[in-house]
């Protein structure tokens, strides 16, 4: 045998003595440099990519974390919360986990913690609180008739789970949970085809749903209905000139925007926009069965519930002719949809 073969074999036993020692060393305590302390530890990282653009955009959205790790019998284990927007923000955010092996089951709200717009119903106590008891209810008022407003901007909420198996091999693993966001802003243009000025104050706009309550899996429970309100109304014009002739036309119109819970492909929010004089309803519309018009222009494989949970962003324009609403076309996120059913008022 050559000087070579004895030095390889050499090097072959002194690196199997090592792979040895290293692997006992998590045993017996021993802990050898660059081998690490042989624990278990878990990074949970997060994304926003339910959205209709299939993007994460969880570090531009998503302004606090809270999440809650369940045993495998459904109890609560460990909380960790944070708003520090430096580190949601920066790219890399995630949550460090050390857990005994078994299966667990994490739960997240993002945008809960600065109670403005959400409360999580349950005290959240370690040892005593049920996955179950995990629901969020919205912020509402109550007008001296008893019924539920809300007439601020919502806050942007998020919901995600997890189902986790711990291993008991020693090293760190990354695992990423998906957000879904439960929030979604509308805004309502109202279009002036005469040319004569448009004054959003004179029209009073609401949206009806019973959507405020969530279960810990993100389904929506039987609440009372509310009324949501725009937060914002405002009237704009703008010129617009016609190629054929060079004449410029002023278009006016009035937006209002309106911040509501989640949406069901099910049980359609109703849309009401009203006279502020006289309360004549003007147009009243199910806001879901029209938004699902322009689906197939997106998503034509997404169930219709998907394309509600990934579109968060509606804009709809109405044409109005002297005040009175022209319900033959409407624009929805700036597809055209022409309508066939005129007795929709």
């Amino acid at each position: 045998m050559n000087r070579v073969h004895i030095i390889r074999r050499l090097l072959l036993a002194s690196a199997m003595v090592v792979a040895m020692l290293a692997t006992s060393s998590c045993k017996s305590g021993l802990i050898f440099d660059g081998e690490g302390d042989c624990g278990i530890y878990y990074r949970i990282r997060f994304k926003y990519d339910y959205n209709i653009k299939f993007a994460d955009a969880f570090a531009n959205e998503v302004n606090s974390v809270a999440l809650y790790i369940f045993d495998h019998d459904n109890i609560l284990v460990d909380t960790i919360t944070t708003t520090d927007k430096q580190a949601l923000s920066s790219g890399s955010f995630e949550i460090p986990l050390e857990l005994e092996p078994g299966r667990y089951t994490l739960l997240a709200w993002g945008g809960l913690m600065n109670e403005e717009s959400f409360d999580l119903l349950a005290d959240a106590k370690i040892g005593t609180t049920k996955l179950e008891e995990m629901q969020v209810m919205m912020h509402r008022q109550h007008n001296d008739a008893g019924e539920a407003t809300v007439s601020d901007d919502l806050l942007p909420l998020f919901h995600g789970t997890l189902p986790l198996e711990v291993t008991d091999k020693p090293g760190t693993y990354t695992e990423t949970m998906s957000l879904a966001k439960d929030t979604n802003s509308v805004r309502i243009l109202l279009h002036e085809m005469s040319g004569h000025d448009v004054d959003a104050d004179k029209f009073l706009f609401e949206i009806r749903d019973s959507n405020g309550l969530y279960d810990w899996d993100n389904t929506l429970l039987n609440d009372e209905m509310i009324t949501y309100s725009a937060w914002y109304q405002t009237t704009g014009s703008a010129d617009m000139e016609e190629y054929a002739s060079r004449t410029v036309t002023e278009v006016n119109v009035a937006l209002a925007e309106l911040t509501i819970g989640r949406m069901r492909a099910d049980k359609s929010p109703i849309l009401h926009i009203k006279s502020r004089e006289t309360g004549e309803e003007l147009v009243r519309l199910p806001l879901a069965d029209y938004a699902l018009l322009v689906k197939g222009y997106y998503r034509k494989d997404m169930s219709d519930q998907e394309y509600l949970d990934r579109q968060d962003e509606y804009t709809m324009t109405l044409f109005l002719d002297e005040g009175e609403w022209v319900s033959s076309v409407i624009y929805i996120n700036s597809w055209r949809v022409v309508l066939n059913d005129t007795g929709l008022k």
